[in-house]
């Protein structure tokens, strides 16, 4: 083979590859389109935006599993639990999430774990409300248990499921160290945005119901939810006064 065979045959070898790769960049980015298109069609059946929200949390789920399935060379997670760096971050909710997260509360807290939560909102709404920059602030989540375990967790918020890091040390240095600003945690991309997909979608399942579809503060949305909940006396009628 000579020289100039050997740059013919390199040279269509990258581009034949190129091609394929084109192609399939086109297929993964479709991914997402259909993922966007799923929300869509599911929250525009489910009865209310509670409901909806349930099933962004479902949905996002199953997405999560099936590219870590399915799609090689993904990003490690260096999460685990009682890591709770991230627990400190302002974090907003969209339309529904805190309905489901207060009929949750509801079941699974005594009226006196609720009481103290409520009190633990009311702080965390007042330092987001005073913040002049909420981006900035670092407070713990109050609903973050003594052992650093999200009480919570199977209903906790889309931005909380989509935040992930491959270290450790990362967190803690963006949120209780001094780094330069504009910089933070490198995210898993693909989980990242279905979760932002879930979140979108969900802004626009309320608008087309005539609901506000702004994102509210955590601690605010949640206190707003739980406040009916104040004339019941044990987590199973607290749950039947809010149905």
């Amino acid at each position: 083979m000579s020289a100039q065979d050997a740059i013919d045959f390199v040279s269509d070898n990258i581009a034949e590859v190129g091609t394929l790769m084109r192609s399939l960049s086109g297929r993964y980015e479709g991914i997402f389109g259909n993922l966007r298109a799923a929300y869509g069609v599911a929250f525009e059946q489910a009865d209310s935006i509670a409901d909806a929200a349930r099933d962004a949390t479902a949905i996002a789920d199953a997405a999560t599993a099936s590219f870590r399935d399915n799609i090689p060379n993904q990003p490690g997670n260096a999460c685990t639990s009682g890591c709770a760096a991230c627990c400190h971050l302002y974090v907003q909710v969209p339309p529904g999430t805190a309905t489901v997260m207060a009929k949750h509360i509801a079941a699974h807290f005594t009226p006196d774990e609720q009481q103290a939560l409520r009190g633990r909102l009311e702080v965390a709404a007042t330092a987001a409300r005073d913040a002049a920059d909420v981006m900035k602030l670092r407070m713990r989540c109050a609903l973050l248990g003594s052992d650093n375990r999200c009480t919570v967790y199977e209903v906790r918020p889309l931005s909380c499921r989509a935040f992930t890091s491959r270290s450790v040390a990362r967190c803690h240095d963006v949120v209780f160290g001094d780094v330069p600003e504009g910089t933070g945690v490198e995210q898993n991309a693909a989980h990242f945005r279905i979760h932002m997909e879930a979140t979108f979608a969900l802004e626009q399942a309320a608008r087309n119901r005539g609901l506000p579809d702004a994102q509210k503060e955590l601690a605010q949305a949640l206190l707003d939810e739980m406040t009916p909940l104040d004339t019941a006396t044990s987590p199973d009628q607290q749950l039947a006064a809010q149905k």
